[in-house]
């Protein structure tokens, strides 16, 4: 009888250990990737503000459809609106969604501090009709965006 000295294939053990290396590198590696999710859909979420903020700017200052154009702030969207007055629901609203684990935490305009709040810009001038600042939060992380008189923004 003759022996084989060597076996074709893996055993059992070697697999468990390569599952267990992998396990390990995942359970390692995973909460970078959710610090660097969270930071990204903060930061985007930023970017829709502004850009919503300076969408309504623009229609005010354009006078499209002959009118002012506001925003409306929730927790959980940011809404671009038709006129000096927003009405929940309008065909002309345009709804921006707050992506998790971002959200918008307070709002103070005008004075006014609230969980949500809105403005509109003056058509020939592009002011806001009130001046503050959008928190947005998430677990790690608050930013400010500021609204200044003019309807600039900056975020810090």
């Amino acid at each position: 009888m003759t022996y084989l000295f060597y076996q074709k294939g893996i055993t059992m053990l070697e697999t468990l250990v390569v599952v267990a290396i992998i396990g390990i590198l995942v359970m390692i590696v995973s909460p970078g990737f959710s610090d660097i999710r969270e930071t990204q859909v903060l930061k985007n979420t930023l970017e829709d503000i502004t850009s919503s903020l300076h969408s309504a700017q623009s229609q005010s200052l354009a006078s499209v459809d002959s009118s002012e154009y506001g925003v409306h702030f929730k927790s959980d969207q940011v809404i671009i609106f038709k006129g000096k007055i927003f009405a929940e629901g309008a065909i002309d609203n345009k709804v921006i969604n707050v992506v998790y684990p971002a959200s918008i935490s307070n709002v103070t305009l005008g004075g006014v501090s609230a969980s949500s709040g809105n403005l509109y810009f003056e058509r020939l001038s592009g002011a806001p009709s009130k001046i503050g600042t959008i928190t947005v939060l998430t677990p790690s992380s608050t930013k400010i965006i500021t609204i200044s008189a003019t309807g600039a923004t900056s975020v810090n």
